[in-house]
């Protein structure tokens, strides 16, 4: 269990990226969902102890995270946003590297533990290929097989899918949900399809704070009977922006797609949908937006 108890980061020129974050953590896949620009590849860092929170407390287990950083990092995988590699060794040479960095000194423990990764992570194949020749896919799993090294209790891993095609994203996400059954494994996105697809549990992070948190299944109901929709044209949207709790727009066919939030038929045509992940999101950014 990742327990974070009013973790703040104001950051050296007064921007304070986070703000008294609060969050239980448990073994298995975790969603943290969030804009651009909200907090999240700061509480990552944070987390994996690449900066020290300006306040607050975070534990792992019996780790005291801010104090015993040292001994989080035994434990950590981290799969940053953007991760620099030398681009013209293999990958197999790159993971042998890694692993002696790790800790694992033994040749033979490392051509166990290397050769086990390139297989789980399908990239055996392509092994003694330099990583400048890989695809964005390809380097996502290598990022994924470096972060697995030694066995890590935590995996966190920050925007991993973006700029991923349909094809490699779908198997990338297969293997961390294969990876996120017996540890705990955070996944940082502002990709909501990512979390509805893996994570059992959730939170939205927006403005450097936590503004909802719980199971997937559970944060949709509470929008049942409560998002409709309608197709109109684009002239006509900041009127209905006025006029409506609007919390998304969309473009389909030329024509402008918007949802909007009541309890009750808002008349005027629009028909009642059955609310997803997507309209809890978007939901809780337009009311963070206003209570600014």
């Amino acid at each position: 269990m990742l327990e974070l108890s009013e973790v703040s980061h104001v950051y050296g020129n007064g921007t304070q990226a986070l703000d008294h974050v609060t969050l239980s953590i448990p073994r298995g896949m975790y969603g943290l969902l969030g804009p651009n620009g909200a907090g999240k590849s700061t509480l990552m860092r944070t987390v994996a102890t690449l900066q020290t929170p300006t306040e607050g407390t975070i534990r792992f287990g019996d780790i005291d995270v801010v104090s015993e950083p040292e001994k989080l990092r035994q434990a950590l995988g981290y799969l940053p946003q953007d991760f620099g590699v030398y681009p013209r060794v293999s990958a197999y040479e790159m993971l042998d590297h890694l692993a002696v960095l790790k800790g694992i000194s033994s040749a033979a423990a490392r051509k166990a533990t290397v050769e086990t990764l390139l297989a789980q992570t399908n990239l055996w194949p392509v092994r003694k290929k330099a990583l400048a020749g890989f695809s964005g896919g390809m380097r996502q799993r290598f990022g994924i097989a470096q972060a697995l090294i030694g066995n890590p209790e935590l995996i966190i891993a920050d925007e991993p899918t973006a700029g991923l095609d349909p094809e490699e994203r779908n198997r990338f996400l297969n293997l961390l949900a294969e990876i996120g059954e017996n540890v705990v494994v955070i996944l940082s996105t502002h990709i909501v399809e990512d979390v509805s697809d893996l994570c059992p549990r959730m939170a939205v992070l927006a403005d450097g704070r936590i503004q909802l948190e719980g199971a997937p299944t559970e944060l949709i109901r509470t929008t049942l009977g409560r998002v409709w929709m309608k197709a109109i044209d684009r002239s006509d949207l900041e009127a209905y922006r006025e006029k409506y709790e609007l919390i998304s727009t969309r473009l389909f066919a030329g024509r402008t797609i918007v949802h909007i939030l009541a309890d009750a038929d808002p008349g005027n045509s629009f028909v009642s949908v059955e609310g997803g992940l997507e309209d809890v999101y978007f939901t809780t950014l337009a009311q963070s937006r206003r209570a600014a």
